[in-house]
Protein backbone atom coordinates (compact mmCIF):
# COMPACT_ATOMS: atom_id res chain seq x y z
CA UNK A 1 0.00 0.00 0.00
CA UNK A 2 1.58 3.62 -1.21
CA UNK A 3 2.17 5.68 1.96
CA UNK A 4 0.23 9.19 2.12
CA UNK A 5 2.14 12.53 2.83
CA UNK A 6 0.34 15.73 4.10
CA UNK A 7 1.63 19.11 3.80
CA UNK A 8 0.03 22.12 5.09
CA UNK A 9 1.60 25.02 3.70
CA UNK A 10 2.74 25.58 0.29
CA UNK A 11 5.58 28.13 1.28
CA UNK A 12 8.72 27.49 -0.49
CA UNK A 13 9.36 24.91 2.86
CA UNK A 14 6.21 22.82 2.00
CA UNK A 15 6.33 23.32 -1.54
CA UNK A 16 10.16 21.67 -1.31
CA UNK A 17 9.59 18.90 0.67
CA UNK A 18 6.30 18.06 -2.26
CA UNK A 19 9.34 18.05 -4.76
CA UNK A 20 11.52 16.24 -2.89
CA UNK A 21 8.74 13.51 -1.62
CA UNK A 22 7.67 12.48 -5.06
CA UNK A 23 10.57 11.98 -6.41
CA UNK A 24 11.90 10.06 -3.34
CA UNK A 25 8.39 7.87 -3.15
CA UNK A 26 7.26 8.08 -6.86
CA UNK A 27 3.76 6.01 -5.98
CA UNK A 28 2.61 7.67 -2.97
CA UNK A 29 -0.15 10.27 -2.11
CA UNK A 30 1.12 13.80 -1.98
CA UNK A 31 -1.34 16.28 -0.32
CA UNK A 32 -0.23 20.20 -0.43
CA UNK A 33 -2.88 22.15 1.73
CA UNK A 34 -3.23 25.83 1.62
CA UNK A 35 -5.08 28.79 3.24
CA UNK A 36 -3.51 30.95 0.09
CA UNK A 37 -5.66 31.11 -3.59
CA UNK A 38 -2.50 31.12 -5.41
CA UNK A 39 0.72 28.39 -5.22
CA UNK A 40 3.96 29.07 -4.61
CA UNK A 41 5.16 32.52 -5.28
CA UNK A 42 8.65 33.90 -4.64
CA UNK A 43 8.59 36.16 -1.58
CA UNK A 44 12.28 37.72 -2.13
CA UNK A 45 10.39 39.24 -5.86
CA UNK A 46 6.95 40.50 -4.11
CA UNK A 47 8.97 43.70 -2.80
CA UNK A 48 10.45 44.37 -6.28
CA UNK A 49 6.58 43.94 -7.56
CA UNK A 50 5.55 46.37 -4.74
CA UNK A 51 8.36 49.25 -5.62
CA UNK A 52 6.90 48.85 -9.41
CA UNK A 53 9.96 47.61 -10.61
CA UNK A 54 9.08 43.69 -11.56
CA UNK A 55 5.87 43.08 -13.77
CA UNK A 56 3.52 40.16 -11.54
CA UNK A 57 4.61 36.81 -13.94
CA UNK A 58 7.89 36.57 -12.73
CA UNK A 59 6.89 36.23 -9.17
CA UNK A 60 5.06 33.35 -9.46
CA UNK A 61 7.12 30.12 -9.52
CA UNK A 62 4.49 27.21 -9.66
CA UNK A 63 1.45 27.08 -11.32
CA UNK A 64 -1.36 24.56 -10.30
CA UNK A 65 -0.25 22.43 -13.43
CA UNK A 66 3.40 22.23 -11.99
CA UNK A 67 1.45 19.88 -8.85
CA UNK A 68 -0.51 18.11 -11.39
CA UNK A 69 2.32 17.47 -13.76
CA UNK A 70 3.71 15.71 -10.37
CA UNK A 71 0.45 14.05 -8.94
CA UNK A 72 0.34 16.04 -6.27
CA UNK A 73 -2.88 17.21 -4.57
CA UNK A 74 -3.11 21.20 -3.91
CA UNK A 75 -5.93 22.54 -2.03
CA UNK A 76 -6.27 26.26 -2.43
CA UNK A 77 -8.09 28.60 -0.32
CA UNK A 78 -8.51 25.57 2.33
CA UNK A 79 -8.02 26.31 6.44
CA UNK A 80 -6.49 23.34 8.75
CA UNK A 81 -8.53 23.35 11.79
CA UNK A 82 -7.36 20.23 13.43
CA UNK A 83 -4.61 17.72 13.99
CA UNK A 84 -5.29 14.39 15.22
CA UNK A 85 -1.86 12.82 15.88
CA UNK A 86 -3.52 9.67 17.64
CA UNK A 87 -5.58 8.87 14.51
CA UNK A 88 -3.21 10.52 12.34
CA UNK A 89 -5.62 12.93 10.49
CA UNK A 90 -6.31 16.65 9.21
CA UNK A 91 -9.67 18.13 9.27
CA UNK A 92 -10.21 21.17 7.10
CA UNK A 93 -13.14 23.98 7.56
CA UNK A 94 -15.09 22.38 5.01
CA UNK A 95 -15.51 19.31 6.92
CA UNK A 96 -12.87 17.16 4.76
CA UNK A 97 -10.92 14.50 6.44
CA UNK A 98 -6.96 13.58 5.42
CA UNK A 99 -5.39 10.37 6.86
CA UNK A 100 -1.90 10.91 6.63
CA UNK A 101 1.53 8.21 7.50
CA UNK A 102 3.35 11.67 7.94
CA UNK A 103 2.35 14.79 8.28
CA UNK A 104 4.44 18.04 7.32
CA UNK A 105 3.70 21.24 8.83
CA UNK A 106 4.98 24.68 6.89
CA UNK A 107 2.26 27.02 7.70
CA UNK A 108 4.84 29.87 8.50
CA UNK A 109 3.47 33.49 10.43
CA UNK A 110 0.31 35.90 10.20
CA UNK A 111 2.50 39.79 10.77
CA UNK A 112 2.03 40.63 14.20
CA UNK A 113 -0.54 44.19 13.85
CA UNK A 114 0.20 46.85 16.25
CA UNK A 115 -1.70 46.85 19.13
CA UNK A 116 -2.88 50.66 18.71
CA UNK A 117 -5.85 52.78 17.63
CA UNK A 118 -5.93 53.17 14.27
CA UNK A 119 -4.32 50.04 13.31
CA UNK A 120 -6.76 48.40 11.31
CA UNK A 121 -7.59 51.22 9.06
CA UNK A 122 -7.51 51.41 5.34
CA UNK A 123 -4.00 52.39 4.24
CA UNK A 124 -2.24 50.58 7.13
CA UNK A 125 -0.33 47.61 5.59
CA UNK A 126 1.49 44.45 6.67
CA UNK A 127 3.93 42.57 4.41
CA UNK A 128 4.15 38.83 3.99
CA UNK A 129 1.81 37.65 0.92
CA UNK A 130 1.39 38.41 -2.84
CA UNK A 131 -2.02 39.25 -1.69
CA UNK A 132 -0.21 41.83 0.04
CA UNK A 133 1.90 43.31 -2.48
CA UNK A 134 -0.84 43.47 -4.59
CA UNK A 135 -2.46 46.09 -1.88
CA UNK A 136 0.98 47.74 -0.87
CA UNK A 137 1.85 48.63 -4.45
CA UNK A 138 -1.63 49.78 -5.69
CA UNK A 139 -1.93 52.34 -2.33
CA UNK A 140 1.29 53.62 -2.79
CA UNK A 141 1.12 54.51 -6.32
CA UNK A 142 -1.56 56.85 -5.48
CA UNK A 143 -0.20 58.01 -2.10
CA UNK A 144 2.29 61.42 -1.18
CA UNK A 145 3.34 60.45 1.95
CA UNK A 146 3.94 57.43 4.32
CA UNK A 147 5.77 55.76 7.61
CA UNK A 148 7.40 52.53 8.17
CA UNK A 149 7.00 51.29 11.36
CA UNK A 150 9.64 48.40 12.18
CA UNK A 151 13.63 48.42 11.94
CA UNK A 152 14.37 44.97 10.52
CA UNK A 153 14.34 43.08 7.06
CA UNK A 154 10.88 43.08 6.27
CA UNK A 155 10.77 46.81 7.44
CA UNK A 156 13.34 48.21 5.10
CA UNK A 157 11.64 46.45 2.13
CA UNK A 158 8.40 48.63 3.14
CA UNK A 159 10.83 51.55 3.33
CA UNK A 160 12.35 50.95 -0.17
CA UNK A 161 9.02 50.74 -1.66
CA UNK A 162 8.26 54.22 -0.43
CA UNK A 163 10.92 55.55 -1.78
CA UNK A 164 10.50 53.62 -5.21
CA UNK A 165 6.94 55.03 -5.31
CA UNK A 166 8.64 58.68 -4.98
CA UNK A 167 6.73 59.07 -1.44
CA UNK A 168 8.05 61.57 1.22
CA UNK A 169 8.32 58.92 3.95
CA UNK A 170 9.29 58.62 7.81
CA UNK A 171 10.44 55.19 8.80
CA UNK A 172 10.39 55.20 12.85
CA UNK A 173 12.54 53.08 14.31
CA UNK A 174 12.55 52.50 18.70
CA UNK A 175 16.12 52.27 19.10
CA UNK A 176 19.21 54.54 17.69
CA UNK A 177 19.57 52.79 14.68
CA UNK A 178 18.11 50.37 11.67
CA UNK A 179 18.27 46.36 13.02
CA UNK A 180 20.38 47.48 16.22
CA UNK A 181 20.47 43.56 17.19
CA UNK A 182 23.07 42.76 14.18
CA UNK A 183 24.47 46.21 13.32
CA UNK A 184 26.05 49.10 15.24
CA UNK A 185 25.42 52.21 14.58
CA UNK A 186 28.36 53.15 12.91
CA UNK A 187 27.44 50.21 10.87
CA UNK A 188 23.67 51.06 10.26
CA UNK A 189 24.42 55.00 9.38
CA UNK A 190 25.36 54.10 5.98
CA UNK A 191 21.74 52.65 5.47
CA UNK A 192 20.30 55.77 6.95
CA UNK A 193 22.52 57.57 4.81
CA UNK A 194 20.57 55.40 1.74
CA UNK A 195 17.28 56.16 2.67
CA UNK A 196 17.68 59.77 3.46
CA UNK A 197 19.15 59.96 -0.55
CA UNK A 198 16.10 58.35 -1.57
CA UNK A 199 13.47 60.34 0.81
CA UNK A 200 12.92 57.99 3.42
CA UNK A 201 14.00 60.05 6.92
CA UNK A 202 14.93 57.98 9.72
CA UNK A 203 13.35 59.03 13.16
CA UNK A 204 15.28 57.40 16.12
CA UNK A 205 13.65 57.08 19.72
CA UNK A 206 9.90 56.97 17.98
CA UNK A 207 6.88 54.20 17.27
CA UNK A 208 3.57 54.56 16.94
CA UNK A 209 1.21 55.70 19.66
CA UNK A 210 -1.80 55.83 17.35
CA UNK A 211 -3.08 56.35 14.03
CA UNK A 212 -5.36 59.09 12.79
CA UNK A 213 -7.91 58.55 10.06
CA UNK A 214 -10.26 60.27 7.59
CA UNK A 215 -13.93 60.55 7.63
CA UNK A 216 -13.98 57.34 4.92
CA UNK A 217 -11.56 54.89 7.70
CA UNK A 218 -7.75 56.06 5.84
CA UNK A 219 -5.31 56.36 7.41
CA UNK A 220 -4.02 60.24 7.39
CA UNK A 221 -0.90 60.72 10.12
CA UNK A 222 0.61 58.85 12.35
CA UNK A 223 1.39 60.33 15.73
CA UNK A 224 4.41 58.83 17.94
CA UNK A 225 5.13 58.49 21.41
CA UNK A 226 6.56 61.69 22.03
CA UNK A 227 3.86 63.34 20.32
CA UNK A 228 5.24 64.15 17.11
CA UNK A 229 2.77 63.55 14.29
CA UNK A 230 4.02 62.38 10.71
CA UNK A 231 1.63 62.99 7.95
CA UNK A 232 0.70 59.45 6.15
CA UNK A 233 -1.87 58.41 3.24
CA UNK A 234 0.16 54.79 3.87
CA UNK A 235 1.40 52.95 6.41
CA UNK A 236 4.01 49.74 6.46
CA UNK A 237 4.37 47.77 9.16
CA UNK A 238 6.67 45.39 10.32
CA UNK A 239 6.85 44.11 13.88
CA UNK A 240 7.07 40.42 13.60
CA UNK A 241 5.12 37.70 13.30
CA UNK A 242 2.62 35.11 14.86
CA UNK A 243 3.35 31.59 14.04
CA UNK A 244 0.54 30.15 12.68
CA UNK A 245 0.12 26.91 15.39
CA UNK A 246 -3.63 27.27 16.44
CA UNK A 247 -4.69 24.05 14.61
CA UNK A 248 -2.39 22.26 17.03
CA UNK A 249 -2.99 23.64 19.90
CA UNK A 250 -4.76 20.67 20.88
CA UNK A 251 -1.94 18.55 20.32
CA UNK A 252 1.18 17.38 21.95
CA UNK A 253 3.15 18.76 19.51
CA UNK A 254 5.79 21.16 21.20
CA UNK A 255 5.61 24.99 20.80
CA UNK A 256 7.56 27.97 22.17
CA UNK A 257 6.88 30.60 20.10
CA UNK A 258 7.07 28.08 16.83
CA UNK A 259 7.39 24.23 16.68
CA UNK A 260 10.15 22.73 18.46
CA UNK A 261 12.12 20.19 15.33
CA UNK A 262 15.47 18.38 15.88
CA UNK A 263 18.10 18.13 13.07
CA UNK A 264 15.87 16.11 11.14
CA UNK A 265 13.00 18.53 11.08
CA UNK A 266 11.08 16.16 13.32
CA UNK A 267 8.66 16.64 16.23
CA UNK A 268 8.49 15.40 19.27
CA UNK A 269 5.28 13.79 18.23
CA UNK A 270 5.45 10.37 16.11
CA UNK A 271 5.29 11.01 11.72
CA UNK A 272 4.84 14.50 12.46
CA UNK A 273 7.37 16.79 10.98
CA UNK A 274 7.81 20.85 10.48
CA UNK A 275 9.78 22.98 7.96
CA UNK A 276 10.46 26.91 7.62
CA UNK A 277 9.67 29.98 9.41
CA UNK A 278 7.58 28.25 12.16
CA UNK A 279 10.08 26.31 13.32
CA UNK A 280 12.90 26.57 16.29
CA UNK A 281 14.82 23.75 14.93
CA UNK A 282 18.36 22.31 16.88
CA UNK A 283 21.34 24.17 14.88
CA UNK A 284 23.83 21.81 14.56
CA UNK A 285 26.35 24.76 13.78
CA UNK A 286 25.00 26.64 17.33
CA UNK A 287 24.46 23.63 19.12
CA UNK A 288 21.37 25.30 20.10
CA UNK A 289 17.69 25.80 19.03
CA UNK A 290 17.15 28.91 16.74
CA UNK A 291 14.84 30.25 14.39
CA UNK A 292 15.73 31.35 10.78
CA UNK A 293 13.62 33.06 8.22
CA UNK A 294 15.49 33.16 4.99
CA UNK A 295 14.22 31.81 2.00
CA UNK A 296 17.33 29.81 1.29
CA UNK A 297 16.87 28.17 4.68
CA UNK A 298 13.16 27.19 4.33
CA UNK A 299 13.56 25.52 0.82
CA UNK A 300 17.08 23.73 2.37
CA UNK A 301 14.24 22.60 5.95
CA UNK A 302 11.51 21.28 3.44
CA UNK A 303 13.82 19.43 1.59
CA UNK A 304 15.46 17.70 4.76
CA UNK A 305 12.18 17.23 5.98
CA UNK A 306 10.85 15.50 2.38
CA UNK A 307 13.79 13.68 2.60
CA UNK A 308 13.65 12.27 5.87
CA UNK A 309 9.73 11.63 5.58
CA UNK A 310 10.24 8.97 2.89
CA UNK A 311 12.87 7.60 4.63
CA UNK A 312 12.58 4.23 7.28
CA UNK A 313 14.71 6.31 9.24
CA UNK A 314 16.21 9.70 10.40
CA UNK A 315 18.96 10.64 7.80
CA UNK A 316 19.76 13.74 6.38
CA UNK A 317 20.48 16.81 9.19
CA UNK A 318 19.65 20.24 8.55
CA UNK A 319 23.12 22.08 8.40
CA UNK A 320 22.74 25.83 6.69
CA UNK A 321 24.49 28.64 7.12
CA UNK A 322 22.10 31.05 5.73
CA UNK A 323 22.13 34.18 3.75
CA UNK A 324 20.02 37.06 3.53
CA UNK A 325 20.78 40.00 0.63
CA UNK A 326 19.37 43.56 0.37
CA UNK A 327 19.08 45.09 -2.81
CA UNK A 328 17.39 48.20 -2.74
CA UNK A 329 20.53 50.35 -2.39
CA UNK A 330 23.78 51.44 -4.87
CA UNK A 331 25.78 49.10 -2.44
CA UNK A 332 24.87 45.45 -1.91
CA UNK A 333 23.99 44.42 1.68
CA UNK A 334 24.31 40.85 3.45
CA UNK A 335 23.87 39.35 6.64
CA UNK A 336 24.68 35.37 7.29
CA UNK A 337 24.10 33.06 9.76
CA UNK A 338 22.42 34.26 12.90
CA UNK A 339 24.13 37.62 13.35
CA UNK A 340 22.04 38.59 16.50
CA UNK A 341 23.80 36.33 18.34
CA UNK A 342 27.05 35.17 20.19
CA UNK A 343 29.15 36.87 22.74
CA UNK A 344 31.37 39.42 20.93
CA UNK A 345 31.65 41.01 17.45
CA UNK A 346 34.73 42.64 15.31
CA UNK A 347 34.08 45.16 12.72
CA UNK A 348 35.22 47.89 10.51
CA UNK A 349 34.62 50.62 8.20
CA UNK A 350 36.20 50.68 5.16
CA UNK A 351 35.01 53.88 3.15
CA UNK A 352 31.66 55.26 3.18
CA UNK A 353 29.38 52.41 1.94
CA UNK A 354 31.60 49.56 3.01
CA UNK A 355 31.67 47.78 6.25
CA UNK A 356 31.71 44.47 8.01
CA UNK A 357 30.82 42.93 11.36
CA UNK A 358 31.17 39.04 12.57
CA UNK A 359 29.36 38.07 15.35
CA UNK A 360 31.46 35.17 17.56
CA UNK A 361 29.91 32.77 20.15
CA UNK A 362 32.37 30.35 22.41
CA UNK A 363 35.53 31.33 19.53
CA UNK A 364 33.42 30.17 17.01
CA UNK A 365 31.96 32.31 13.83
CA UNK A 366 27.92 32.20 14.04
CA UNK A 367 27.09 34.83 11.99
CA UNK A 368 27.67 38.45 10.39
CA UNK A 369 27.12 41.37 7.91
CA UNK A 370 28.68 42.40 5.23
CA UNK A 371 27.58 46.13 3.26
CA UNK A 372 29.75 47.37 0.42
CA UNK A 373 32.03 44.39 -0.24
CA UNK A 374 30.94 40.70 -0.23
CA UNK A 375 33.53 39.06 -1.24
CA UNK A 376 34.20 37.71 2.35
CA UNK A 377 31.23 36.06 2.82
CA UNK A 378 32.50 32.25 1.58
CA UNK A 379 35.42 32.13 3.77
CA UNK A 380 33.15 33.35 6.74
CA UNK A 381 30.48 31.33 6.05
CA UNK A 382 33.13 27.90 6.08
CA UNK A 383 34.02 29.22 9.21
CA UNK A 384 31.15 28.57 10.68
CA UNK A 385 29.94 25.91 8.95
CA UNK A 386 33.75 23.94 9.76
CA UNK A 387 33.06 25.78 13.57
CA UNK A 388 37.21 26.74 13.08
CA UNK A 389 38.44 28.43 16.38
CA UNK A 390 38.83 32.00 16.00
CA UNK A 391 39.99 33.09 19.38
CA UNK A 392 42.92 35.24 19.83
CA UNK A 393 42.87 35.79 15.79
CA UNK A 394 39.93 37.82 15.22
CA UNK A 395 40.93 40.83 13.56
CA UNK A 396 42.14 38.60 10.41
CA UNK A 397 38.10 38.26 10.06
CA UNK A 398 38.37 41.70 9.14
CA UNK A 399 41.08 41.23 6.33
CA UNK A 400 39.99 41.85 2.70
CA UNK A 401 41.10 38.63 1.59
CA UNK A 402 40.23 35.61 4.80
CA UNK A 403 42.85 32.89 5.10
CA UNK A 404 40.67 29.67 6.08
CA UNK A 405 43.65 28.12 6.89
CA UNK A 406 44.87 30.43 9.50
CA UNK A 407 42.09 29.39 12.22
CA UNK A 408 42.56 25.98 13.83
CA UNK A 409 39.86 23.30 12.45
CA UNK A 410 37.29 22.83 15.08
CA UNK A 411 34.51 19.43 15.01
CA UNK A 412 33.56 20.32 11.75
CA UNK A 413 29.21 19.32 12.08
CA UNK A 414 28.71 15.89 10.09
CA UNK A 415 26.04 13.56 9.68
CA UNK A 416 26.03 11.16 12.20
Amino acid sequence: MSASYVIVGDGIAGSSAAETLREADPDADVTVITEEGEALYNRILIKEFAKGKLPAAPVSIHDPDWYAERDIDLELDTVVTDVDTDAHEVRTHEGDVHGYDRLLIATGGTPTQLPVEGSTAEGVHHFWTFEDARAIKENAERADTGVVVGAGLLGIDLAAICAAQGLDAHYLMRGNAWWRYALSEEGAEIIHDALRERGVTPVFGSGVDHFETDDDGHVTAAVDPNGERFEADFAGVAIGLNFNTEFIQDTDIETDNGILVDEYMRTNVEDVYAAGDITRFHDVILGERAQNGAWGSAKEQGSVAGQNMAADAAAERFEWVSSYSITHFDFPFLSFGHPTIGDRTVERKYDDTTWRRVTIKDDRVVGGVLIGDLSAQSALKQLAREQRDVAGREELLLEDSIDVEAFQAGEAATPE
